[in-house]
C-alpha cells in the first residue's frame, strides 16, 4: 500500500501528453515473508513485469510470449542487480547512521524515465525513502548531461561522479528510453486512448449538521492528467478550504477526481456563485460546469424530473387504456346492431 500511495503521487510529476517507465523497487532489513528486494515494472499505469532476488528473473504481466523480454532480459537483469546492491548498501549504512535499532526497516526507490510528447526523451529520476522519509532525489539530464541531487545521503568524491555519470549516460538512460519506446508500441492501444471525463457540481447536507459540501467530480477519463479548479464568485477557491484532490483509478481503468468545499447555509443564502473548470487531454478547451448554489439543487431537480416523467407516463398509459376499452366497446356494439338486422325474421316472413 505504500508503494502504491508512493507511485499515485509521483506519477503526477510527469508531463501531462508524455510516456514514463518507472520501477518501484523494495529492499527490506530484517525477517519477513516477502522476498529481500523486489520491483514492479510500470508503463505509465499498465504493469509489465515483475522482478525479485528470490528468482533472480522477470515475471511478466503482460504478453508474456514477448521476444522483448528476451531481447531487454540481460540489460534489465544489470540494472537490477546492480540496485540491489546499492539499496542494500543504503540501507543498513542508513539504519546505523539513523540510530535504528534492529527489527524491520524499509528501503524505498522511485526509478524511471519519461518520453516526452514531442517524442524528445526527458529526465532519468530517482526518488529514495527509508522507514517512509525521503532521503534523496536525484534527476539525470541527458542532453545538458548533468546530474543534479537533492538531499543527498552521502557526499561523492570526483571519481564516484564520474562513475555515476558514466554508468547513467552509457546505461541507464539509454536502456530505460529503449525499453520505454518498445512497450509504449506494444502496449499504445491502451495507454494511448482518450477518454472524455464526466464533470458534475454537487450539493450535499452533511450529516445533523448546517453545513453543506459543495463538489466537482470528473470522472471516467483517461489519461490519468487532468487540472480541476473550484470557483466562488469567479475566483479559485483557497486550497486549504479544499479537500480531496487526489486522482483515484475507477474499476473500469479510467480515472476520477474529485474537489470539495464545506460551506453553511447561511452562506449559501448570500447569492453565491460556483462553477468548476477542468482541462484534459481529450478536450479541446477547458469546460465548464456552473450553477447557482442558493437557487438551485441539482439533487432535487434530478428528482423532479424524474418524477414529472414518470406522472406523465402513467397518464399516458391510463389515457391509452381507455381508449382502447372505448373502442373496442363502441366495435362490440356496432356489430351486435348488425347482426339482429340482418338475421331477425319479419312477420311477413314468418307467415309465409
Amino acid at each position: 500500500m505504500l508503494m502504491l500511495a508512493y507511485l499515485l503521487s509521483c506519477l503526477t510529476i510527469v508531463n501531462a501528453g508524455s510516456h514514463s517507465l518507472m520501477a518501484f523497487a523494495t529492499y527490506i532489513v530484517g525477517q519477513t515473508p516477502f522476498p529481500e528486494f523486489s520491483a514492479v515494472v510500470m508503463l505509465d499505469d499498465v504493469q509489465l513485469m515483475y522482478y525479485d532476488s528470490v528468482t533472480w528473473s522477470f515475471s511478466p504481466r503482460r504478453h508474456s510470449n514477448s521476444k522483448y523480454y528476451e531481447e531487454e532480459g540481460r540489460d534489465l537483469d544489470y540494472i537490477f542487480r546492480d540496485m540491489y546492491n546499492n539499496m542494500k548498501d543504503r540501507a543498513f549504512y542508513l539504519k546505523k547512521h539513523l540510530n535504528h535499532t534492529d527489527g524491520v526497516h524499509v528501503h524505498q526507490r522511485l526509478a524511471g524515465c519519461e518520453l516526452l510528447n514531442n517524442d524528445k526523451p526527458g529526465l532519468l529520476k530517482t526518488w529514495d525513502a527509508f522507514n517512509v522519509q525521503n532521503i534523496e532525489e536525484f534527476s539525470f539530464d541527458m542532453e545538458k548531461n548533468e546530474i543534479q541531487i537533492k538531499l543527498p545521503w552521502m557526499l561523492w568524491d570526483r571519481i564516484q561522479w564520474l562513475q555515476i555519470k558514466f554508468l547513467y549516460e552509457n546505461i541507464y538512460h539509454p536502456v530505460c528510453i529503449k525499453v520505454l519506446q518498445k512497450y509504449l508500441n506494444m502496449e499504445k492501444k491502451t495507454v494511448m486512448r482518450k477518454v472524455k471525463p464526466r464533470v458534475r457540481l454537487l450539493k450535499k447536507p452533511l450529516t445533523d449538521s448546517q453545513w453543506l459540501q459543495i463538489s466537482c467530480l470528473a470522472t471516467g477519463f483517461y489519461p490519468r492528467h487532468i487540472n480541476l479548479t473550484l470557483f466562488r464568485d469567479g475566483q479559485p477557491v483557497d486550497d486549504d478550504q479544499i479537500t480531496g484532490g487526489e486522482i483515484l483509478p475507477n474499476g473500469d481503468g479510467t480515472y476520477q477526481m474529485r474537489k470539495s468545499l464545506v460551506t453553511s447555509e447561511e452562506e449559501l443564502h448570500e447569492g453565491h456563485k460556483y462553477n468548476c473548470t477542468m482541462k484534459h487531454l481529450n478536450l479541446d478547451n477547458k469546460l465548464d460546469i456552473t450553477f447557482d448554489v442558493a437557487e438551485s439543487d441539482p439533487g432535487s431537480f434530478s428528482l423532479s424530473v424524474v418524477f414529472s416523467v414518470l406522472v406523465f407516463i402513467c397518464v399516458a398509459v391510463l389515457i391509452i387504456t381507455v381508449l382502447f376499452k372505448w373502442r373496442k366497446r363502441r366495435a362490440a356494439g356496432r356489430g351486435s346492431g348488425m347482426s339482429n338486422n340482418e338475421y331477425s325474421p319479419t312477420p311477413s316472413s314468418v307467415n309465409d
